[in-house]
């Protein structure tokens, strides 16, 4: 971008083409559009922390309301009047900018004059100039991309924590061969494209947002091979499972799979490592899982070795064919792992990467990258049944893994499929085709009910509960106090400001947004210090321990095993001395416990006649855990998110259950919960229409936090 200084030097006024638009808006056409652009980046702020495509239109905004403000203050042919009317406009976009980095302050530094702009940015003020009626000098019209920079496996920051365990040394001076080279391979130039110049990243957002196309996201799969020739003896890989691997077979190597949890995609990432051969192979895993996928290795490639990496690695097997290592312990071993020629890198449950500026994040992202440096074609494999949590950008760390794109535009090879349709994002035709260049990348997308067609129905039915007690009476009353605390809020604004123009009775959604908006905000900053959203759902879940375990409690008489899942530890505890006071005897499946205990408790969960139910953390136990011996789970709290709750569920609803499986909520009415209930099951549908093409009608990307806490507001206000 050019300077401030520079567009102000340059004092003729930038040229326009004639417009239809009214008097103001002839004399300065782009400042319509910033005002559009700025609203929609402040309504992205509301709703949670901008994705990279927001970052990059709001750093764009503000760099061209001080451009535009230069401009119109340099214009002699505009009179006084309209000068000042024109910068006022400017200063109204400059204060909603304003607002919303108080909202999020990492953006503040995007507000900085001197702040390198990137490609994409300068593309995107191209693009806002030509819509306003600009005509641009040459060199504005044609944007390069600088040259990709060396990556950088171990920041600064981690060097002095990277370990080296002795076994490493051993098996590299074991080698009677030549060492691998591992120098960086040199990119190779690509080719000019007729869409190098438009901006992409957010039209393909918007291709999956909108479900465009109407088809599961699943790209042509091979069919199912004549001979299964991959089972060890005694196993089956089923159908779904073998159309998978038949594609690896014949060479595609990076996927999203995204199947519904528990579908089997420990066991076909183990197949695939097999099919392609990309060993030595590491698995990025949850803590809680690692001892799970050691045994899916043996189980399913019984001539390979799997080796868990705990701590500073000193026990692990440096010989072995598959190295597990858990996110958290990742940043200490990034330096051999970078040197050892891995061909293959697994990340399970990749949504827990979907934070791009957390060091797990940048980790995973470094080592893929200097793996697709030494290695052609390695495997890449990210797996996550709930690729999406509240947003469509939460797609970008997953393809920045998997080399489709470098988060400011498509790779090379999605850029060629994109270029081939003949269309651009002006065209609406663009959108469904981009959506199914994107898919044919590797996403794959099968759902239980059409790959698994024994897998029994799953039904989730909600108990209502009355809090009839004293505690309940005043969960009760702080609810109301909280709501009128807010309408209070609301009605303090709109006195502030004037009505507007408001009907009687009518409320002001935007003001009720912002009233909610702080209050999460300062209900997350407050801590469990005062009385809140999060402290009431709290006390809701205590209120319902009791009578939740004595449901599970019942349901285990009659029924057989239960699987009781709880987002706090003193429901858990309430819970598990309830069992214990009836008899009933219990495993704990917890956040602290080693490896070895959990997968100790689900061991005797599954295989122990005497163990009727598990007690399980909502957050620990949800991922990564087969406790399908069981087909009744009691959810005692809500979760604020659908992924989590479909992910407890699942553990109990995946292959190996021979029964219909039933998820109980246990909600507590006339409260708050049975308004989160009803906003968790609204949520469904981003992935329903993003992932799945289902005409679903698009729901409001509000949290679940932010969604509850405007319906109090508008409850307190008579709405």
């Amino acid at each position: 971008m050019p300077s401030t200084a520079t567009a102000t030097q340059n004092s003729s006024p930038r040229r326009r083409r004639s417009s239809s638009t009214n008097r103001r808006d002839e004399e300065a056409p782009l400042i319509p559009i910033l005002a559009r652009k700025v609203r929609e980046v402040e309504a992205k702020a509301q709703r949670g922390k901008l994705g990279p495509t927001n970052r990059v239109k709001f750093q764009v905004i503000a760099f061209l309301v001080r451009e535009e403000r230069a401009r119109v203050k340099a214009d002699s042919e505009i009179t006084d009047s309209a000068r000042a009317e024109l910068l006022k406009r400017l200063d109204g976009v400059a204060t909603i900018l304003a607002k919303t980095a108080a909202r999020d302050t990492s953006l503040i530094q995007l507000l900085e004059v001197d702040h390198a702009a990137s490609p994409v940015a300068r593309r995107m003020r191209r693009d806002w100039l030509l819509e306003s009626g600009a005509e641009l000098a040459p060199d504005e019209l044609i944007i390069t991309d600088a040259a990709p920079a060396p990556t950088e496996v171990v920041p600064a920051a981690l060097a002095e924590r990277q370990v080296r365990p002795p076994q490493v040394e051993l098996r590299q001076m074991s080698n009677p061969f030549l060492a691998p080279d591992l120098t960086p391979r040199a990119p190779k130039d690509a080719p000019r494209r007729r869409l190098d110049g438009w901006e992409l990243m957010g039209p393909l957002y918007k291709a999956f947002e909108m479900g465009a196309g109407g088809t599961a996201a699943t790209m042509p799969l091979p069919e199912v091979p004549e001979y299964d020739r991959l089972s060890p003896k005694g196993l089956d890989v089923m159908p779904h499972q073998s159309r998978f691997l038949e594609a690896v077979r014949e060479g595609h190597r990076a996927f999203l799979l995204a199947d519904e949890p528990g579908l089997g995609k420990t066991a076909e990432s183990v197949l695939a490592a097999s099919v392609a051969d990309a060993y030595p192979l590491l698995a990025v895993v949850p803590n809680v899982v690692k001892m799970n996928w050691a045994r899916e290795v043996e189980r399913w490639t019984p001539h390979r070795r799997a080796t868990v990496i705990q701590g500073d690695g000193e026990t692990i097997d440096a010989f072995a064919d598959v190295f597990i290592v858990n996110y958290e312990i990742l940043d200490r071993h990034l330096s051999w792992l970078s040197s050892l020629g891995l061909k293959g890198l697994v990340v399970d449950e990749a949504h827990f990467i979907k934070n791009l500026t957390s060091q797990r994040s940048k980790n995973v992202l470094a080592l893929a990258a200097r793996i697709r440096e030494q290695v052609r074609d390695p495997l890449l494999l990210a797996l996550t049944g709930t690729p999406l949590i509240n947003d469509v950008e939460d797609f970008d760390a997953i393809w920045r893994f998997l080399g489709w794109t470098n988060g400011e535009k498509p790779g090379a090879e999605l850029m060629e499929k994109l270029d081939a349709t003949g269309l651009t994002p002006a065209d609406k035709a663009f959108y469904p085709e981009a959506r199914e260049a994107v898919i044919s990348m590797g996403i794959v997308r099968r759902k239980k009910k059409d790959v698994a067609a024994d897998l029994p129905d799953k039904l989730v039915a909600d108990l209502p509960v009355q809090l009839d007690d004293d505690f309940g009476r005043s969960i009760r009353q702080a609810e109301r106090e909280l709501g009128e605390r807010l309408a209070a809020r609301y009605r303090r604004i709109i006195e502030a400001r004037g009505d507007r123009g408001l009907a009687p009775g009518e409320i002001d959604e935007d003001i009720v947004r912002l009233v909610a908006h702080n209050e999460l905000e300062e209900s997350k900053a407050s801590g469990t210090g005062s009385e809140n959203v999060f402290s009431m759902v709290r006390r809701i879940g205590q209120a319902k321990a009791v009578l939740a375990a004595d449901y599970a409690a019942q349901l285990q008489r009659s029924v057989g095993k239960v699987v009781f899942f709880a987002k706090h530890i003193d429901v858990m505890d309430a819970a598990e001395a309830h069992f214990a006071a009836a008899g009933m005897k219990s495993v704990s499946i917890r956040g602290e416990q080693t490896t070895a205990v959990r997968q100790g408790a689900i061991d005797a969960f599954n295989n122990d006649p005497t163990v009727g139910v598990a007690v399980c953390s909502l957050t620990a136990a949800g991922v990564g855990v087969n406790l399908q011996v069981a087909s009744n789970v009691v959810l005692a709290e809500l979760s604020w998110t659908a992924a989590e709750q479909t992910q407890a569920i699942d553990r109990v609803h995946r292959i190996g259950q021979d029964e219909p499986v039933t998820a109980w909520r246990i909600i507590a009415a006339h409260t708050i919960d049975t308004k989160i209930a009803e906003l968790i099951d609204s949520k469904q549908g981003l992935a329903a229409r993003a992932l799945d093409g289902e005409a679903v009608d698009p729901a409001s990307s509000d949290s679940v936090q932010l969604s509850a806490l405007m319906h109090l507001t508008r409850r307190a206000l008579g709405g």
